[in-house]
């Protein structure tokens, strides 16, 4: 180990610099570190004995109380009466419904999704430290801003604040909806995606209230928009904004008929500051996919920007749709891929697909075998509903599955193991729904294919077998909780709603199935856990070879589910939430939300668990921003972040129970430094400055001091 005791002499060298720079009060903070500093020693021999003390207590043995989850949304509950109204294009069924019938010819030029495509985001728009819940709705039907009131007053209840703070956007067909920190002022702004017509961006003016900024930003709108995500991808620190857009859902000519000319390409609008984007979709090759004719368009119905490669630069995730053209296998043209578009760096993109073609849908990013790489899960039309429609259907072609990343950058797909099938899915996340210390998966999801409704999904819950990438199904979580299974559920967003250290979940449908309404079992069965939920809804049957007739099923608009964790299996956490010094330090890259950093947490005696700070996820929806790491039995650990543009921070000694603000420290522990004392003084520096302006406390400004030196000479 290097001389630690020499670096830390400099110090008193340093001290009259930083005097002549500083005032008579920012001078005696100084001395108040200085003082801390010089216990430096003691503390970290500390910190040795106490690892080795943590290193000879017995592992206790897992607690085998299962989690489970209650809807406290259910029949209106906690403030929450949202109900999902139908689409203007919802009209055209309504009218074949009247007639009791419709022409089997007329099916292509029938509308998809008339329902609705709701999505949902988990933020704390009022920045009173608990989650508040942003779902979108239909035309004529304010969107929902519901306050969490936990902190305030203790009680897990909402109220709706959408028009009082002004996102209601009624005159919208809301589909997807993201949020960030657009301008690095301090709180989280909203955007909220329409289909075929202008999207709305609301700054958040941080006093509970937004302001409409959508004409001055200059983000244009296409037809089918369905997902958005925030990140920076030309290291500016300041979020830029991917959108993926389908087809125009008036009709399913881009399902069936042809595989490129009915698309909607997806977009890309770099920030270029004051609130206003540039369309750089054309030169930022985003547009030039893997396995698909140049310039041609695909569905795409989810978007992540993540640093997938752990290269310091953002890239972009896409899930696209193979609908139901036949792909080359079938002897037609593929076009539903998981896309991987990798950055250099400056906003320029080369693509690699990273699945097999599929439906895909959703997405979830995370370390699922926790070896360091970050994986894509990916829901996809499931193996039960497409059987109707196609009787040669075979088993995994329509999958949803994990796709594990290589150090290579290439994913693997290692299949669905004791699985065998899975059911219809949109919205996804992964997260370690029982914090025993490995990311779990759960995925949502239900369909309205005109003729029938799919409701094979009543809510997949996969827990990780001990960070192996292999799942098993955990019916016991959901089982007390809502029928999902009756639920056509659109968008998924996960977070601690009541900060008690566990996730709770929350998710949309755009309508819901009547509980009269019989369900048919699909004709088939793999041996799969998932066979006995595998039913539909039958809404039009063929009465000849000319016409469908309606079976007299009307569903119900669609409805908000919240869903708390039950927290008692004594298993400890870690939440942790990350901060962009940008506009704070002078040297400091990263915006303020963190968005795109990458958080790690080893607990002792555990594996590495990690989580990339998304601006966007799942489908049409957003997680929380803050990282929730299980630790089991353990009662410390330590956390690394990578932040974007690549800088490395770490902090050791990190005790269960403990929420962490981690702001970024411009100073990377592995980086090649010039002299150790070079380093010493930029991580000095860059924690005084963060002390002097109320970022961190002078106890926290000393742990962040202790565990950079510790890293840097580890």
């Amino acid at each position: 180990m290097k001389n630690i005791e020499s670096l830390n002499n400099s110090f008193d060298k340093d001290k009259r610099q930083v005097r002549t720079q500083v005032t008579e009060n920012e001078y005696n903070l100084v001395i108040r570190f200085c003082c801390l500093l010089s216990v430096q020693t003691l503390t970290i021999v500390t910190i040795v004995i106490t690892a080795l003390i943590f290193a000879l207590i017995p592992k206790a043995s897992a607690d085998e109380k299962f989690i489970s989850f209650t809807d406290i949304a259910a029949d209106g509950g906690a403030g929450i009466d949202y109900r999902r109204v139908t689409s203007k294009r919802n009209a055209i069924i309504e009218g074949y419904q009247a007639a009791g019938q419709f022409k089997i010819d007329q099916l292509v030029f029938s509308p998809l999704k008339s329902h609705g495509a709701p999505g949902v985001v988990l933020f704390d728009y009022d920045r009173d430290d608990d989650l508040d819940i942003y779902v979108t709705n239909g035309p004529g039907k304010s969107n929902s801003l519901y306050q969490n009131q936990y902190t305030d007053s203790g009680d897990l209840v909402f109220v709706d604040q959408a028009q009082q703070a002004g996102v209601a956007a009624i005159g919208s067909d809301s589909t997807g909806s993201c949020f960030g920190d657009i301008d690095n002022d301090g709180d989280q702004d909203l955007l909220v995606l329409a289909f075929n017509a202008p999207h709305s961006l609301f700054e958040n003016q941080g006093d509970g209230s937004f302001t409409d900024i959508s004409a001055a930003s200059h983000i244009s709108y296409k037809q089918g928009a369905m997902s958005c995500a925030m990140g920076d991808v030309n290291g500016d620190g300041l979020l830029d904004i991917a959108i993926a857009n389908v087809s125009n859902l008036e009709n399913v000519l881009a399902f069936f008929v042809d595989p490129f000319i009915y698309n909607i390409p997806n977009q890309l609008f770099l920030n270029v500051s004051g609130n206003k984007f540039k369309d750089i979709s054309e030169i930022s090759g985003i547009r030039n996919l893997d396995g698909i004719p140049k310039g041609a368009a695909t569905m795409s119905w989810a978007v992540s920007i993540v640093d997938i490669d752990h290269d310091g630069d953002q890239d972009i995730v896409f899930a696209d749709d193979q609908a139901g053209m036949p792909n080359t296998a079938q002897g037609g043209i593929d076009r539903g891929y998981v896309q991987v578009l990798e950055n250099d760096g400056t906003a320029q993109f080369s693509a690699r697909a990273a699945s097999t073609t599929g439906e895909w849908m959703g997405l979830a990013i995370n370390d699922l075998n926790c070896d360091g790489q970050l994986d894509i899960f990916a829901s996809n039309f499931g193996d039960y509903g497409l059987t109707l429609m196609n009787p040669a259907y075979q088993l995994g072609d329509s999958t949803s599955r994990w796709l594990l990343g290589q150090a290579s950058g290439l994913f693997i797909d290692p299949g669905v193991g004791d699985l065998i099938a899975t059911p219809f899915g949109w919205g996804a996340a992964s997260f370690d729904y029982d914090n025993d210390g490995d990311p779990d998966i759960l995925s949502h999801g239900g369909m309205d294919v005109i003729t029938a409704v799919d409701q094979s999904n009543s809510g997949v819950l996969l827990r990780n077998n001990q960070c192996t990438a292999s799942f098993t199904r955990d019916t016991r979580a959901l089982e007390n909780s809502t029928n999902h299974a009756n639920r056509t559920v659109q968008g998924v967003a996960v977070g601690d709603l009541n900060n008690d250290g566990f996730v709770d979940t929350v998710t949309v449908s755009s309508t819901n199935i009547p509980d009269s309404a019989p369900a048919i079992p699909y004709p088939v069965a793999y041996g799969s856990i998932f066979d006995e939920d595998a039913n539909y809804l039958s809404q039009f049957e063929p009465i000849n070879d000319t016409y469908m007739g309606w079976k007299g099923e009307i569903l119900e608009e669609g409805t908000l589910s919240v869903e708390i964790n039950s927290a008692d299996n004594h298993n400890h956490w870690v939440a942790v939430e990350v901060q962009g010094s940008k506009g704070i330090l002078e040297s400091a890259k990263v915006n303020r939300d963190g968005i795109g950093a990458v958080v790690s947490f080893k607990p002792h005696h555990g594996k590495s668990a990690m989580q990339p700070i998304l601006g966007g996820s799942s489908y049409a929806s957003q997680d929380s921003l803050l990282a929730n790491f299980g630790l089991g039995r353990a009662r410390k650990g330590t956390i690394d972040i990578l932040w974007p543009g690549g800088v490395r921070n770490r902090l050791y000694n990190v005790r269960h129970e403990e929420r962490i603000k981690f702001p970024e420290i411009p100073c990377s522990f592995d980086e090649d430094w010039d002299s150790p004392r070079a380093y010493h003084r930029c991580v000095r520096h860059a924690i005084f400055e963060l002390i002097s302006k109320d970022i961190i406390s002078v106890h926290f400004g000393f742990r962040l001091y202790i565990s950079a030196i510790r890293a840097f000479y580890m």
